[in-house]
């Protein structure tokens, strides 16, 4: 979960994991640590046609919720950060 310190959403203030509510370091406006933020438009044939979901999940949730998975995600080594 996202607070903003204005309605235009121009400057993060606070950050939340969605999943355990741990709050994720913030300063000036950055993330300090390291997050999952997703973001899904759910489409045709879904039972969730049109809506739109955003969540940020801390890592030791991601690592959790993947440890669940049958098929695991692909790793690749990044070596520039954007």
């Amino acid at each position: 979960m996202r607070k903003y310190k204005d309605e235009l959403k121009n400057q993060l203030a606070q950050l939340y994991c969605n999943c355990c509510g741990k709050e994720i370091k913030v300063e000036d406006g950055m993330i300090m640590e390291g997050v999952f933020p997703a973001h899904v438009v759910w489409g045709y044939f879904s039972e969730k046609d049109g809506e739109s979901h955003k969540f940020d999940l801390c890592e030791a949730c991601y690592d959790k919720w993947i440890s669940s998975f049958r098929i695991p995600p692909e790793k690749e080594i990044e070596n520039e950060f954007l």
